[in-house]
């Protein structure tokens, strides 16, 4: 059975007087794709599916728009707009009294509440909740990157540190936007899985001392890979070029997937990452040398303080 609607979706794409349309699924979505692509060829549109990886609307599967009028990418809120691309979020729904759970572990009464795009809809109701219970929840709108209140990316920490609560409170699934969180905006966090229960106070001091392991092993690398990424929404070549100016030892590469096996036979004794944040926390152990986040490659430099360390964002312009 398929978790998404596509009436509306035809409706959209009639009003763009497309005829062709290329569809994009993250992996959590992928197995979706032969009901959605059935659906939308039953209303009359000549269908492609995009089979490249796809980690979030930062990676937009551009290349198959030569085969189709408009691209509709599933799961994800934009973080650039573009008018030949549609983007549709996926909702994932959870009784919100799942919060009572939290609430033993919440020590303030005005806390910030965020949470992840698939369950940004069910905020009004966990602030609701929240409140029947004695607790005032600050919902902040994020930025550019993250256009719906209360919503964070693993990239983009914005709408929690909007809330200016020293407390808060993340629903949703895995630890790493809790962690992210916690180095950002240094409030506690409470990280609550609405659908496994568990609840936890996050601690990032363990992050903290993998990611300086890593340092210490790149400080003797005799050369730095400065990463510049060449998708559309992971571009920031302007980091880039000044992560370069810190070190003789430091070049740019251009790349689009950064995989193992390239950064093995570019040869590099390290690299640092201005693509996708995560990729240097959530892979490091794939990754044949040290793989550095610009803050950590500041510190190595001494362009920033070992007590100003951060988690890397992409921040809005």
């Amino acid at each position: 059975m398929s978790l998404i609607p596509v009436s509306d979706l035809v409706r959209r794409l009639h009003e763009r007087g497309a005829r062709s349309v290329a569809l994009q699924f993250p992996a959590g979505l992928a197995r979706q794709a032969p009901q959605v692509a059935a659906s939308l060829r039953d209303a009359g549109f000549l269908v492609v599916v995009s089979g490249d990886p796809c980690y979030g609307a930062c990676d937009l599967a551009l290349d198959a728009l030569a085969y189709a009028d408009v691209l509709v990418h599933f799961g994800h809120a934009p973080v650039e707009e573009r008018p030949d691309v549609i983007y549709e979020p996926v909702r994932f729904d959870f009784d919100v009294s799942v919060l009572a759970e939290a609430l033993p572990l919440l020590r303030a009464h005005r806390i910030g509440l965020v949470t992840t795009v698939q369950h940004v809809h069910l905020v009004d109701a966990m602030t609701a909740f929240l409140r029947e219970h004695g607790i005032e929840a600050v919902v902040a709108p994020g930025d550019g990157r993250t256009p719906l209140p209360g919503q964070v990316l693993g990239c983009n920490f914005t709408a929690a540190r909007a809330t200016g609560a020293d407390e808060i409170l993340f629903v949703g699934t895995g630890v790493f936007h809790p962690v992210g969180i916690q180095l950002a905006t240094g409030a506690r966090v409470v990280a609550l899985d609405p659908y496994t229960r568990e609840v936890q106070e996050v601690d990032a001091s363990r992050l903290v001392r993998r990611r300086a392991a890593v340092m210490e092993k790149a400080q003797g690398a005799a050369s730095f890979g400065i990463i510049v990424s060449t998708k559309s929404g992971q571009q920031r070549p302007g980091l880039a070029r000044r992560l370069v100016a810190l070190s003789d030892r430091a070049f740019l590469v251009a790349m689009r997937e950064v995989s193992p096996g390239e950064l093995l036979d570019l040869g590099f004794g390290a690299y640092v990452n201005t693509a996708c944040p995560r990729l240097a926390y959530d892979d490091q152990s794939r990754f044949p040398v040290p793989v550095l986040t610009p803050p950590e490659f500041e510190i190595l430099c001494g362009a920033r303080a070992w007590d100003d360390y951060t988690i890397d964002e992409y921040l809005s312009p």
